[in-house]
């Protein structure tokens, strides 16, 4: 799947990756492929990314919205 993490300065990263957990207002939760459609907002916390190699990448953010569409993940971060 697609992913795209976005700040209001600049993409911080884009590329396609395994799996997603991120820090929702109501506990975290994770994302994998084919998930359904879903739109959530974020608290601050980690958003952890999972790559096909099995690299992670840790990206800290300070809230935000994460939508989730046929494949495509896109999370709004404020920074």
């Amino acid at each position: 799947m697609h992913l795209e993490i976005i700040t209001p300065d600049k993409k911080v990263f884009s590329g396609e990756v395994e799996s997603i957990n991120l820090p929702g207002a109501e506990g975290s939760f994770g994302i994998l492929n084919n998930h359904a459609p879903i739109i959530a907002t974020l608290k601050k916390g980690t958003v952890k990314v999972t790559d096909s190699k099995k690299t992670v990448e840790n990206f800290e953010i300070n809230g935000g919205v994460v939508e989730v569409l046929n494949n495509n993940v896109i999370v709004l971060a404020e920074a």
